[in-house]
């Protein structure tokens, strides 16, 4: 688990200093032209104007804010907040008397993510340092959580649900794009660097996903999208809703 965190940790921090997606095109997330990536998975143009230049690093696999029905004074919790794209499009929602709270464990993504802050003059949104399967949140206090293309690389998927639903009030919700599997990947695919941090490697079949989701707590889970991925043999972006 070390190991691939630490693989993770270091490919995303090579993409926030370089600006580059993950993968060079071989991935969820493509490469290219992020703000037209980012209209391909379900993003507006309204959304693409509305946030710092260089928050969109072209890093989801779907719009969790499509489905989010964040309200004004809502407290909302961002996992694998990247420089900050989805958090800012949320503060926007939850207005001067919500907060949203990114957390992410790569330090340059922090770094740039709170620069992106500055420039866009974003004061109700906060970036820590964290991992998510040890959420530096307090328990029942977040109303709404969002994540995109994320939780996949992450080694114990079992713990991100749990944490989620700690941090979670009760009637709280999680809004979600991923990458699941329709079926195993071969073991050459499972080794790969590059498509562990492209969202594929990291994967799980589709029915574990939501397996864990379940035993974590939540119910009411819809899934609102999904379409087929990089490797669409093997891979699926789905986009859902679940409540603690």
């Amino acid at each position: 688990m070390k190991n691939v965190k630490k693989t993770v940790r270091k490919m995303y921090g090579q993409i926030a200093t370089q600006n580059t997606s993950c993968c060079g095109g071989s991935s969820c997330c493509g490469g290219g032209n992020f703000d037209e990536m980012s209209k391909k998975i379900g993003y507006s143009d309204t959304q693409l104007a509305n946030t710092p230049s260089g928050a969109n690093l072209g890093l989801g696999c779907g719009n969790p804010l499509a489905i989010a029905s964040i309200k004004p004074g809502d407290i909302v919790l961002d996992l694998g907040s990247g420089a900050g794209f989805d958090s800012f499009l949320a503060s926007r929602k939850v207005g001067e008397t919500g907060k949203v709270i990114g957390v992410d464990m790569t330090d340059e993504m922090i770094k740039k993510a709170r620069e992106n802050a500055v420039k866009g003059n974003i004061k109700n949104v906060e970036f820590k340092k964290g991992d998510i399967e040890d959420l530096p949140v307090d328990s029942d206090s977040i109303d709404i959580i969002i994540s995109n293309c994320v939780i996949n690389l992450a080694p114990n998927k079992e713990r991100v649900f749990k944490e989620a639903y700690r941090v979670l009030r009760p009637g709280g919700r999680i809004m979600i794009s991923d990458v699941v599997l329709s079926k195993e990947l071969p073991e050459e695919l499972k080794n790969d660097d590059n498509l562990l941090a492209g969202c594929v490697s990291g994967a799980i079949l589709k029915k574990d996903y939501l397996s864990i989701l379940s035993k974590a707590g939540f119910s009411e889970v819809k899934i609102t999208k999904e379409i087929p991925m990089f490797l669409d043999k093997y891979a699926l972006s789905i986009t859902f809703s679940a409540v603690k």
